[in-house]
């Protein structure tokens, strides 16, 4: 067990984005490894669905009152990060099983049940984000714990499993996981965008042709880090909840009182 990982108690907000930082650096190679050539693809998709908006870098914004095609574009590239965050995740939660416990980190258990989940996920964060940002802030705060759910606690009904914990305690685990995209979206729009800032002032002047593929390549460089912490945070974010609420740390002190190492206390019945 490396308590300094996931120490097994209740922990603060800041303590829980920490907790999830150090998930990532604990495994780090497996999740950039997978994060980068997702994030490469969503680029690509989302290259081609600008092109057609007639959108233009660095910002990709719309022209004045012409939000249709510039909001279709958004909805997909939320549905998208969402699929890639979620298929992150249920990794994140066989790293998250193997902090707790020592064992050695497996491949991802029940992979089609994960990519399943990835794609529901991706779908109606879609569908939330199109129809309004409102929507999208409730779906992205109940489903974050879906895919680690599945690999950390078996559980069969992911998605409802997410939700309840995401609500207990006045929505804090769900408005955790808000703080935490927040977060992250400042670092990575910094990223994406903030260098043609530093280029102007410096003198620099860059060409629309070379702003077009430079500026997808800063966001997914950017997004390259930004998934796998956030699939690290809400890994990290189900054990604590589980603490918080259902005593898993006591769950787990018995176990290994018996001689276990800790595994059969994360299994989830729910």
């Amino acid at each position: 067990m490396a308590p300094e990982v996931l120490p097994m108690r209740p922990m603060t907000a800041g303590e829980l984005l920490d907790a999830g930082t150090a998930l990532l650096r604990r495994r780090a190679w497996p999740l950039l490894a997978v994060a980068a050539p997702l994030a490469a693809a969503e680029q690509l998709i989302l290259a081609g669905l600008r092109e057609r908006a007639g959108l233009t870098p660095p910002a990709f914004l719309p022209e004045f009152g012409d939000l249709g095609g510039w909001w279709l574009v958004v909805a997909a590239g939320f549905g998208m990060e969402a699929v890639i965050v979620a298929l992150l995740g249920g990794y994140a939660g066989v790293a998250a099983g193997s902090a707790l416990t020592g064992a050695r980190a497996r491949l991802l258990t029940r992979p089609a049940a994960v990519l399943a989940a990835a794609v529901v996920s991706g779908v109606v964060s879609a569908f939330a984000a199109y129809f309004g940002f409102v929507p999208w802030l409730i779906v992205y705060g109940l489903i974050g714990m879906a895919t680690p759910a599945l690999t950390l606690g078996r559980t069969r009904h992911p998605f409802r499993r997410s939700a309840r914990l995401a609500t207990r305690d006045g929505l804090r685990p769900a408005l955790i996981r808000l703080l935490g995209y927040g977060s992250w979206f400042v670092v990575r729009f910094a990223l994406g965008t903030g260098w043609v800032a530093i280029a102007s002032q410096i003198g620099w002047t860059v060409g629309d042709g070379v702003v077009a593929w430079v500026v997808p390549i800063a966001w997914g460089l950017a997004n390259t880090v930004a998934y796998p912490a956030l699939a690290c945070l809400d890994a990290a974010m189900l054990v604590e909840t589980r603490i918080r609420s259902e005593g898993l740390d006591i769950e787990i002190g018995r176990e290994r009182a018996r001689g276990g190492d800790g595994s059969a206390a994360l299994v989830d019945a729910a």
